[in-house]
């Protein structure tokens, strides 16, 4: 893996998250391009950290430049395709609705493949939460940055990204149909 830090102005910067997502599919890369929209929109001032791991692109946004500090974020997977926004700290905020998924010990997601079935007003919410939680996990206010764009690590080795597999039942009926 190659760690590096690149600091550029928040939202515009999109150079290096452009090329990460370049493997995915345009409806995936819409989907991310839109959440990526949503959040800068709300928190400018906060930081924006980026992760292209073996396993998945991901990106969060933290009013630091540390991961733990991280209040939300966006990971696409590399085989599964599947787009998360979620919470960093999900297990610390409320979610009334019960729509965030996971049981660990901390992140909470919801997958979204849609972008008009986003649920903006709730995530609007939640995101209020998250971000005061993440506040005050910041002991050295010191620590607090504004704005920016970081690649955090990049890893040389990626796994590659895949179609869908055909399911056997689909294989059987077209065998099927070659037979008649």
């Amino acid at each position: 893996m190659v760690n590096f830090i690149t600091q550029f102005m928040s939202k515009a910067e999109t150079k290096d998250l452009s090329k990460f997502l370049k493997p995915f599919p345009s409806g995936v890369q819409e989907t991310v391009w839109f959440l990526r929209d949503f959040v800068w929109d709300l928190y400018p001032q906060t930081n924006e950290l980026i992760y292209d791991n073996y396993n998945a692109v991901a990106f969060g946004w933290s009013p630091t430049d540390r991961v733990g500090h991280t209040f939300c974020s966006i990971a696409v997977g590399r085989t599964s395709m599947n787009v998360h926004f979620g919470f960093y700290w999900g297990s610390e905020i409320a979610d009334p609705e019960k729509r965030l998924i996971g049981e660990g010990n901390q992140y909470r997601y919801i997958l979204v493949k849609d972008p008009a079935e986003f649920p903006k007003a709730y995530m609007k919410k939640l995101l209020t939460e998250a971000y005061a939680n993440s506040l005050a996990k910041v002991k050295d206010k010191k620590q607090i940055m504004e704005g920016l764009t970081i690649t955090k690590s990049v890893s040389e080795k990626k796994r590659t990204t895949k179609a869908k597999p055909v399911k056997k039942t689909a294989k059987k009926k077209v065998a099927a149909k070659k037979k008649k």
